[in-house]
């Protein structure tokens, strides 16, 4: 199959199989004589993993790894296991820093009640008067 059947029947762009390619998550497909890539059914179901594993917020080395264990299928799986429970643990803190930042947000939305002149509206001004912080990095390997 050519590259766009492979983009539909995973539901993508061509643009983002190309990407995987070039990060080494997708092998590179074969050739044919006037050159056009063709793609094979393990395509689409590699593509389809790895959408997966983006859907659930997987960082490239994570993908990187989770492929590496699909292609020693013999061994044991304690690693996949390891990977999921550290992929939880980024979720988690990544949980964490969306509820200070709602909290925060909350603060300020409280200091606006009612519709009023702009020069008077509390969150401009609370944004104004908020002391500027080094944006920390953050815990989650998703930055």
């Amino acid at each position: 199959m050519k590259i766009g059947d492979l983009a539909k029947a995973a539901t993508c762009s061509t643009e983002t199989i190309r990407f995987y390619e070039r990060e080494g998550l997708l092998p590179a497909p074969d050739r044919s004589d006037s050159n056009y890539r063709t793609y094979r059914a393990e395509h689409v179901e590699r593509l389809r993993f790895i959408r997966n594993c983006r859907k659930l917020d997987m960082a490239h080395d994570e993908i990187r790894s989770l492929l590496s264990y699909i292609d020693q299928p013999h061994d044991n799986c304690g690693p996949v296991n390891h990977l999921l429970d550290e992929h939880i643990v980024h979720v988690d803190v990544r949980i964490a820093e969306l509820q200070r930042l709602r909290g925060q947000l909350l603060r300020l939305r409280e200091q606006c009640a009612s519709a009023q002149p702009v020069e008077d509206c509390g969150i401009l001004n609370g944004l104004a008067a908020m002391e500027t912080e080094e944006k920390l990095p953050s815990a989650s390997h998703l930055g």
